[in-house]
């Protein structure tokens, strides 16, 4: 296969473009990441990057705080618009009929119709050039129960979620595997069980 040479630039896809809610539920903004991510397990950590000129960057800088909350196929154009109008000129969980709900841990809202929500505390903001850090604890996780199975396991690949790559939407596709599916040995069928 003949490549090209570029030079370095933020090309890495697909990623998950989450909506992210900040401030309190009186006065709540949402705006749209997709640069965004898991840090660490134990404690679980997670970032997100934002501009410095963004509305939400200066709420989220005040309050430290902040909640991820996963995209589906059906949030796309909630997720398109609120990724390009500021906060400071329209309503966006109005315009776009978004229903909140309280958290636990932090005093921003989350988003009804995400089926996953993260609560996040900020821990540090590291400036980078045109964006900025925020390495966040991941406080609280809220789930939808639809996607839970008997056994309380978590399918979120039944939740329609979003991707984003290199500015167009794709609704995530069918498996092509499970983690370790590549080790791991077959189980042998015992005798008289078929």
């Amino acid at each position: 296969m003949s490549k090209i040479k570029w030079p370095g630039s933020a090309l890495l896809a697909p990623v998950p473009p989450v909506l992210v809610t900040c401030g309190n539920h009186e006065k709540a903004n949402v705006l749209t990441v997709a640069w965004v991510g898991i840090l660490n397990t134990k404690p679980p950590m997670t970032y997100i990057s934002l501009r410095p000129s963004r509305l939400s960057y200066e709420i989220i800088s005040e309050t430290r705080e902040f909640t991820i909350n996963l995209s589906t196929v059906d949030l796309v154009k909630a997720v398109d618009f609120c990724g390009v109008r500021s906060g400071r000129d329209v309503n966006k969980i109005e315009i776009m009929n978004l229903a909140l709900e309280p958290g636990d841990a932090v005093k921003s809202p989350m988003l009804a119709d995400s089926p996953l929500c993260m609560e996040c505390h900020v821990k540090e903001i590291v400036a980078l050039g045109t964006h900025d850090l925020f390495i966040s604890d991941i406080l609280a996780v809220h789930v939808n129960e639809a996607l839970l199975d008997e056994n309380g396991k978590l399918h979120l690949d039944k939740a329609g979620l979003l991707a984003y790559v290199h500015g167009e939407y794709f609704g995530l596709g069918k498996k092509c595997g499970t983690f370790g599916y590549t080790v791991r040995k077959n189980k042998k069928k015992k005798k008289g069980i078929k």
